[in-house]
């Protein structure tokens, strides 16, 4: 018999038992909704609502509860709708009158968005700590990098050369800003509705910090419209995860690229390899793949929910049931592919050598060249003429532009001289680029710290809020 049965006649459709049910995901959030329940009896208690026997028949009965889900030794029945009715029942069975009194003051729409907003935070400081364990991995792969170069690319076609440690540094800070995210949405998730009631509040007298307090939120929603049709916060959780996603993606297709014959930048360990079911030959980098594969269900995950949220009036509607499914997809996910990529950039073998060998094609030295003539009082715009045709004339001779005659340069322009071997050294060429930010070993060792500090205020953050109770 439904909890809201008493208005009706005759009972639901069977078709609109399970179709209408939450409970196949909101049972995830059974240590959530009990943490809620302890704290919603304890305040009605303290405020004589209910009274202090009641509130402690509760909290036992819970408590059992809790266990016998975690042991898997309570079967959940779709009857029950979700897991805050499925809780409910369970409780009532086992301390009697006192389990529905617990209701009092209350409604599931406040009970949910209380379940989910605590969700929220775990699975936020969850991803954070994974977060940090990539940045790591990036930072002591950095390290390790030393003075290896590879050409750079736009278009996926060389451009100029970089530091190894460069690169990797620019998935550092991007890391860097997704922790900056998730860290939001946690902060956002941080507030309780719960006493908002149905949507109105309620004319019990209810201690709403209280609550907050024990729930370990650092303040309550001032409106109560607002507490149960928020869901920002998840947006905010979903979007942490898609651009983290899209960043992983990125740097997933370039170990994909990377570890190709083509390429062979890299060697993957076998640990995070897998082979062919008919090619015995085969070393494929299919974790990468997938994790560049799952960044397609995580930004669904947020359009999903924008769609949802898109159209609906205050306060509660049933759409929002839609709410919770995504967010803990998205989450375990992005925490997941975190971990997975963190362990393929821990233990795969660079190949400088092959690096380096890139090096020799692509005419790397191109701008460089240009920026001589334009030293020598060359407009640029003349000068990337006059390098371009250098760059024609190597591609008729099958060789580089480091490779041409000085006798060619010459005869492009007598601004050329002989000290252009300079502007055709690839090593010198990285060393100009000694602006902040910039690709030269003086510049990166300065970017290197900057990114370390960061990472150990991160680190440092995230030890703070290890502190805070999750439910």
């Amino acid at each position: 018999m439904a909890l809201w049965s008493g208005r009706f006649e005759e009972g639901a459709a069977p078709v609109t038992q399970e179709f209408g049910a939450s409970l196949p995901v909101d049972k995830a959030l059974y240590r959530q909704d009990i943490a809620g329940s302890k704290a919603h009896a304890a305040m009605l208690a303290a405020q004589g609502i209910i009274s202090k026997e009641d509130a402690a028949a509760i909290r036992d009965g819970l408590e059992g509860i809790e266990e016998d889900i975690t042991a898997g030794k309570l079967v959940f029945d779709i009857a029950d709708e979700d897991i805050h009715m499925a809780v409910e029942s369970e409780l009532t069975r086992r301390v009697g009158e006192a389990g529905a009194r617990l209701h009092t003051g209350r409604s599931r729409n406040d009970q949910a968005v209380t379940d989910t907003r605590l969700a929220a935070k775990a699975l936020a400081k969850r991803l954070m700590h994974a977060n940090l364990g990539l940045r790591c991995a990036l930072l002591d792969a950095a390290a390790e990098a030393g003075d290896t170069v590879l050409p750079g690319m736009t278009h996926l076609q060389h451009a100029q050369p970089v530091l190894f440690a460069h690169h990797l540094l620019a998935y550092v800070w991007m890391l860097t800003r997704d922790f900056a995210r998730m860290r939001a949405a946690f902060d956002a998730a941080d507030a309780s509705p719960l006493g908002a009631a149905a949507l109105a509040g309620t004319s019990y007298p209810l201690d709403r910090h209280m609550t907050a307090e024990e729930l370990g939120f650092a303040q309550v929603i001032e409106n109560s419209l607002d507490a149960v049709s928020d869901r920002d916060f998840l947006l905010d959780l979903e979007y942490a995860c898609a651009v983290c996603a899209m960043h992983l993606s990125r740097l997933g297709e370039e170990i994909v690229l990377w570890s190709s014959q083509e390429f062979g930048f890299i060697t993957l360990s076998d640990a995070f390899s897998t082979g062919s079911s008919i090619m015995p030959q085969k070393k494929n980098p299919d974790f990468a793949e997938l994790i560049r594969g799952k960044c397609g269900r995580v930004v669904g995950d947020l359009v999903q929910l924008l769609v949802t949220m898109k159209g609906l009036p205050l306060a509660y509607n049933k759409d929002m049931q839609e709410d919770k499914e995504g967010a803990l997809d998205a989450a375990r996910t992005v925490e997941q592919s975190l971990t997975v990529m963190a362990g393929m950039v821990s233990t795969w073998t660079v190949n400088a050598d092959r690096m380096r060998a890139a090096m020799d094609r692509g005419h790397l030295a191109a701008t460089d060249v240009a920026d001589y003539l334009v030293k020598h009082g060359m407009p640029f715009r003349e000068a990337h003429a006059v390098v371009g045709h250098l760059v024609l004339e190597a591609e008729k001779r099958s060789c580089d532009i480091s490779e041409l005659p000085i006798e060619v340069f010459k005869a492009a322009s007598d601004l050329f001289g002989r000290d252009i071997t300079r502007a055709l050294d690839l090593d010198a060429i990285v060393a100009a680029r000694t602006t902040e930010g910039g690709t030269a070993p003086a510049a990166v060792e300065a970017q290197f710290r900057r990114a370390r500090a960061r990472y150990l205020v991160d680190e440092s953050s995230m030890a703070l809020l290890s502190a805070v109770i999750d439910f």
